[in-house]
């Protein structure tokens, strides 16, 4: 099977996706070893998808991330797709 290519705007919504990932776990205090173990990820993958090397990981991966620095769901997608609130401030309020 072959994959179709990224288009650009996929690749910068992964970006983006990653940021908001990063900006959490930050402001959650957490580690990328704590986070990545809480959900079920090796350190590597997580690291890809925080700097946009996996843009489109899998949904129940990018559930476990949400969970483990406490953003919800909602929040992630419209970061995402650039509509989102400071990711700081939510994940703080979590």
């Amino acid at each position: 099977m072959v994959r179709v290519p990224l288009t650009d705007e996929e690749r910068e919504r992964g970006e983006r996706l990653g940021l908001a990932l990063r900006d959490a776990r930050a402001s959650a205090s957490r580690s990328m070893v704590e986070v990545a173990a809480e959900a079920g990820i090796s350190v590597e993958t997580l690291r890809k998808i925080e700097t946009g090397r996996i843009p489109t990981p899998a949904f129940f991966t990018v559930m476990a991330l949400a969970d483990a620095v406490g953003l919800p769901l909602d929040v992630l997608r419209a970061a995402a797709e650039g509509a989102a609130p400071d990711i700081a401030d939510v994940a703080e309020a979590s």
